[in-house]
């Protein structure tokens, strides 16, 4: 078992460059299924999550090659399986579901165990298999498994009682070669299912609307190989960007889409923080100032987004005055709130809402990491607590952040990972 060890108390300097977007390379992983060609995806970032949806292609017969030398990972699944997938792959990662779209589109039948994840609320698959029941799948649900069946996969106007992400990416990829036209409404509008659709129209597909909140797919034959790279990760920009504001320090971040981060950045720029010469997908983060107390509320894209939520909270326990957080999206997602408790933050709960009072300092102390934003929100804890802090279950962490101790190191943080 392996440990993160942050002593603080640390000032941050220099430039940070950010990986590829982790919620944009999976689902563009799964759609390589759509095609029996090589496709290449440039700048992988080789998180845990990537990985293992690297791993579940293997265990149904494709090639999967990554390079080290130019991150590059080409996938080949002209030889694919149409089997059931590996039980345990599926559970250990919740993205391992979104390759039922593609199986369904290509195959007609997949069959896969229930799906895991972070345990950080419901996150039911409803969603998915209405919309492929709409276009004409049959379902079964067995202990621990769903199986879906057509003989033919039929476009249809699909509506969405919630702008669920990855049910939008499944019924995309599950449409893209359904005859006829498919119209998902009330889709998701987060940049990687604008980033799925750019892949996949790149490789012949005939999708429009993507971004938005309501998706146009015309079903088309097949699809060609292709290269591309995914977007940046904004997560890990804005996990960063508090980073500088917790630390009272100034650094550059490279890799950022300012639109794709608009709600992060002005509710950072009332907390207190400066934004400066954005240009080249590079922006200066001055953290330097006085912080001030803010509200919170999450929402699904464009709103506030809940994968910033507990990074946020460990900023605003040491921000001067009374902030208010209310998580609309997931119920369980202040797992990390005991945590920053024992670190000394003096947060309240009531419900989804928590109260935080900021306090002077926080004190160093073992804690772990519940999911993996809550431990990118320790790390951040750390950098400003007093004294050494010990972070446990790190694998939360390392199946979304790419050498993340590298990474603030190069800024100036003394942080390492240890084996116990």
């Amino acid at each position: 078992m392996e440990k993160i060890i942050v002593n603080g108390v640390k000032k941050l300097r220099g430039e940070v460059n950010i990986s590829c977007a982790k919620n944009s390379i999976l689902p563009i992983i799964a759609a390589t299924i759509l095609c029996p060609e090589s496709i290449v995806i440039n700048n992988a970032p080789m998180l845990e999550d990537v990985e293992v949806i690297c791993k579940l292609l293997r265990e149904l017969n494709c090639e999967v090659d990554f390079s080290k030398i130019d991150d590059k990972l080409k996938i080949n699944t002209s030889n694919i399986n149409p089997i059931d997938a590996n039980t345990e792959l599926i559970r250990k990662m919740r993205a391992s579901f979104l390759i039922m779209g593609a199986m369904l589109a290509r195959f007609g039948y997949c069959k896969l165990s229930l799906p895991g994840g972070c345990n950080i609320g419901s996150r039911p698959i409803d969603l998915h298999l209405k919309g492929f029941k709409l276009l004409g799948a049959d379902i079964i649900m067995g202990y621990g498994f769903v199986e879906v069946k057509t003989k033919k996969l039929i476009g249809n106007r699909i509506y969405l009682d919630f702008p669920s992400v990855g049910a939008t990416e499944n019924i995309l990829m599950a449409a893209v070669l359904a005859e006829g036209t498919t119209i998902i409404e009330n889709a998701a509008q987060e940049p990687e299912i604008e980033d799925l659709a750019r892949f996949l129209n790149k490789m012949g597909a005939n999708i429009e609307g993507a971004g938005r909140g309501k998706i146009t797919i015309h079903g088309v034959k097949d699809l060609k190989g292709i290269e591309y790279t995914p977007i940046y990760d904004r997560i890990e920009a804005g996990t960063f960007m508090i980073a500088a504001g917790i630390t009272n320090s100034t650094i550059k971040i490279n890799g950022v889409n300012e639109e794709h981060l608009r709600p992060v950045i002005e509710k950072l720029k009332e907390c207190g923080l400066v934004f400066s010469e954005y240009k080249n997908n590079s922006i200066i983060v001055d953290g330097s100032r006085i912080k001030k107390a803010v509200d919170i509320k999450t929402l699904p894209y464009p709103g506030f987004p809940t994968d910033m939520q507990a990074q946020m909270m460990s900023l605003l326990s040491v921000t001067e005055g009374t902030s208010v957080i209310t998580e609309t999206v997931f119920e369980n997602r202040f797992m990390h709130v005991t945590e920053l408790a024992r670190m000394g933050a003096n947060i309240k709960i009531d419900g989804r809402t928590a109260i935080i009072e900021g306090v002077p300092q926080l004190t160093a102390c073992e804690v772990k990491a519940t999911d993996l934003r809550a431990g990118a929100a320790m790390i951040l804890a750390g950098l400003v607590a007093d004294g050494q802090t010990e972070i446990g279950d790190i694998y939360h962490i390392d199946r979304g952040y790419v050498n993340v101790e590298e990474k603030f190191r190069k800024l100036g943080a003394d942080i390492y990972r240890i084996d116990v």
